[in-house]
């Protein structure tokens, strides 16, 4: 009979292994930054952000805290030097100082804040379930910060009627990433914290493809009516009509 712990490990590598694919998925943003030497107008505010939530979570996931939860520090650690390393790359092709000293700032300020939440962990909860759920909670508004932020290209689809700003692959990975994490919660030790984050992920990622769904593949756009002599003549005529039954 296979065991909860062996089960909650493989869903645990399957988590990482998509997981790894999220943390990939602005590769392509960085390869047109290195060919044109050049962050022209990209924002590193998404991967400073990714930075402080790894931070969390590998925190979160030490024996000390969160005990049975390696997967989750492996998965973040991997994450974090990711993140870092879009960093670096945005600050060696900042050729204007766009943000170069800005991310110096705001990394300086996540580490602070990291020590002053690792403090208060330490010294004023003693037991695993506070220092858990003390984390937690800073985990988890990050996490579904992260998560629910693709969302905003939902109205963007709906007003435009087009699927070309949201990436089929990372609405379906941001999916699969929800939903494995959320299982991996349930298996063996119960965890409430990550299963609010990730369920929500799971939620909003499905929100996603149900859009794409319909816009890419279901939704018929109007045909573009043209207007000719002869049809001009007629949609003249039926606004005489249209006017007359009015009155």
């Amino acid at each position: 009979m296979v065991s909860a712990g062996l089960v909650r490990t493989i869903v645990g590598i399957i988590g990482n292994i998509i997981s790894i694919g999220l943390f990939l998925s602005p590769v392509p943003t960085f390869v047109r930054i290195w060919r044109k030497k050049d962050v022209e107008d990209f924002q590193f505010y998404p991967y400073v952000a990714t930075v402080l939530n790894c931070m969390l979570w590998v925190f979160y996931g030490l024996p000390i805290v969160k005990p049975d939860s390696i997967l989750v520090v492996t998965i973040n650690g991997a994450g974090l030097v990711i993140e870092l390393t879009y960093l670096a790359f945005f600050c060696y092709y900042d050729k204007y100082n766009k943000g170069r000293k800005q991310v110096g700032l705001y990394l300086l300020g996540e580490v602070c804040f990291m020590l002053v939440i690792i403090l208060i962990t330490l010294l004023c909860f003693h037991t695993h379930d506070k220092r858990s759920l003390f984390v937690g909670v800073f985990c988890d508004v990050f996490n579904v910060c992260m998560y629910l932020s693709p969302l905003l290209v939902v109205r963007k689809v709906y007003r435009t009627k087009s699927v070309e700003y949201m990436p089929f692959s990372l609405s379906l990975a941001s999916f699969l990433n929800g939903l494995c994490w959320s299982a991996y919660a349930f298996i063996k030790v119960f965890d409430k914290v990550l299963l609010i984050s990730n369920g929500l992920g799971a939620l909003s990622g499905a929100i996603q493809l149900v859009v794409y769904t319909y816009y890419a593949w279901i939704y018929t756009p109007p045909e573009v009516f043209t207007l000719t002599p002869s049809s001009s003549i007629s949609l003249a005529v039926l606004i005489k009509i249209k006017i007359k039954s009015q009155k």
